[in-house]
């Protein structure tokens, strides 16, 4: 199998070991390559010809990351149930001619919400990005029981359109955009990060420290670095605080199920994760 990943600055992902080392175990040839924008000297604008290249080239898949999980929406011929909600797909299949859209990245949020986020107050949380992974986590998030989640991010209008979207899912009332971050962190039980504010190629902190307090959980889906800025300054305050490695793993499952029809060994996942992430 030949799989690829499109996204920029992602030298650093730790995706192609942890889907080869499944493969191997699973008796697979399975190949994962990057296709790294940034490295290439290009943009977001060359994922018509980047997509075209790779099924021309004989790729089974791809998955798709920052920046271009929404922009390649436009340039597939079916979606799944979740992508067609969603407006974004992290991951491609080639398939009979046919460039097929999934979304994994919510499960992978939901599945890691659930194994390590149980018993957390979820009446009020903040989230912090409306980008494509952004509304994954979103409908992640009020699928889990998140009774009121505000969404903030610096283009206002992606705020809006996630909120569009999601309140066609899940009715009114539950989703918003906001306007005042202070203000709606000091009254949340949780905060999620879903921008990429933390990265190596991003580094800083998405909002004001002082908007942490011990008492306010916080999810970074970002998984390198492990411990990014927003998640040290949480965890020295003595607040609950996940990075996005459980996520990371639980998504590329998915990703391999519908890569190479068959069903992943979800724990050896995890596991193989921690080795390749520790080194």
């Amino acid at each position: 199998m030949l799989i690829g990943l499109i996204g920029a600055d992602i030298q650093q992902s730790l995706a192609p070991e942890i889907h080869m080392r499944e493969g191997e175990q699973q008796g697979l040839r399975y190949f994962y390559r990057l296709i790294d924008i940034a490295r290439l000297g290009l943009d977001e604008t060359a994922l018509p010809e980047l997509l075209l290249g790779a099924e021309r080239c004989g790729f089974d898949g791809l998955g798709i990351t920052h920046p271009c999980k929404q922009l390649v929406i436009s340039h597939l011929t079916e979606l799944s149930e979740a992508a067609q909600a969603l407006g974004s797909a992290n991951t491609v299949l080639f398939r009979d001619g046919k460039r097929i859209g999934h979304n994994t990245d919510w499960v992978g949020f939901a599945e890691m919400f659930r194994r390590d986020m149980d018993g957390q107050p979820r009446a009020n949380v903040v989230q912090l990005g409306a980008g494509g992974a952004g509304v994954a986590v979103a409908f992640a998030a009020l699928t889990v029981g998140v009774q009121n989640l505000t969404i903030f991010d610096v283009d206002a209008g992606k705020a809006d359109r996630v909120v569009d979207t999601l309140t066609r899912h899940f009715g009114e009332g539950r989703i918003r955009r906001g306007d005042d971050l202070e203000a709606a962190v000091a009254s949340a039980e949780g905060l999620v990060n879903a921008t990429p504010v933390g990265m190596d190629a991003h580094p800083g902190m998405p909002l004001p420290e002082r908007f942490l307090r011990s008492d306010l959980w916080v999810i970074d889906i970002i998984y390198f670095p492990r411990e990014t800025e927003l998640l040290r300054k949480a965890r020295a305050l003595g607040a609950k605080a996940l990075n996005g490695g459980t996520m990371t793993v639980l998504q590329a499952a998915g990703q391999f199920r519908l890569f190479a029809s068959v069903e992943p060994d979800i724990e050896r996942m995890l596991s193989d994760f921690e080795q390749i992430a520790a080194r």
